[in-house]
């Protein structure tokens, strides 16, 4: 163990990571294992989280297209219903069930929108506190290895009362490369976050927006295009 260590910081084309890795043992061993399984979720959300969002606004762009002009609240309530993969439609849906009632406000109907807009950011929000976790505990948890590594390294010195490369150079390698990996999976963690996060908030803020437009056409056509939905949903 400790000649493939040596070997690795002595390698003149520099540091092998995999080679360090594969090199620890115990604790250290643990801890780059927990991270490395961190990394590979961090891209996996990343990915899954830009796919949905894409779609998610997608859909939606295309569903305030097809409404730009409407002005009647049952063809308003139609092309939801052939757009209900769209955030925007499901919120015209949960507009659309108390469009029957007497005595309707746009109060009431901002109130209704608020809750399906809400239900909506949680459905775009799934996986977003696992990459925010990611983001926050993966330097710790390679600080943790990193601290056990300067530890063992003591422990070497005090056991063979000598500082020389071998004794020490497991151990410290160990350490160091703790630290590398929880910053390899931190960084893409918070960056990911980020603009995932960046991108809902894009989505929810055109939502708010278009709902004030389709809570104004519902309540100036007042007509029955809800009933038959509300019942049929209720």
């Amino acid at each position: 163990m400790t000649l493939a260590f040596i070997a690795v910081f002595a390698d003149p084309k520099g540091v092998d990571p995999i080679g360090l890795m594969l090199g620890a043992s115990g604790v250290v061993l643990v801890v780059l294992s927990i991270l490395v399984v961190a990394s590979c979720l961090v891209w996996l959300i990343w990915f899954l989280k830009s796919a949905q969002i894409g779609r998610l606004l997608s859909t939606h762009h295309a569903f305030e297209k097809a409404t730009a002009s409407t002005e009647r609240a049952s063809d308003l309530i139609a092309l939801a219903i052939a757009h209900k993969s769209a955030p925007g439609a499901r919120v015209v849906l949960e507009l659309a069930k108390r469009h029957h009632q007497r005595h309707l406000t746009s109060e009431l109907l901002m109130a209704v929108a608020r809750r399906a807009i809400a239900s909506e950011q949680q459905r775009s929000m799934a996986l977003m506190p696992t990459l925010s976790s990611i983001a926050s505990a993966a330097p710790f948890i390679g600080l943790f290895g990193t601290v056990w590594g300067i530890m063992d390294a003591f422990l070497r010195i005090g056991v063979e009362k000598s500082a020389s490369l071998p004794v020490v150079a497991p151990a410290i390698g160990e350490a160091l490369i703790a630290t590398a990996f929880g910053l390899v999976a931190a960084i893409p963690a918070t960056i990911g976050f980020n603009y995932v996060d960046k991108r809902i908030g894009d989505l929810l803020d055109e939502l708010t927006a278009s709902a004030e437009v389709w809570v104004e056409t519902l309540i100036a056509d007042p007509g029955d295009g809800g009933v038959p939905l509300a019942r049929g949903r209720g």
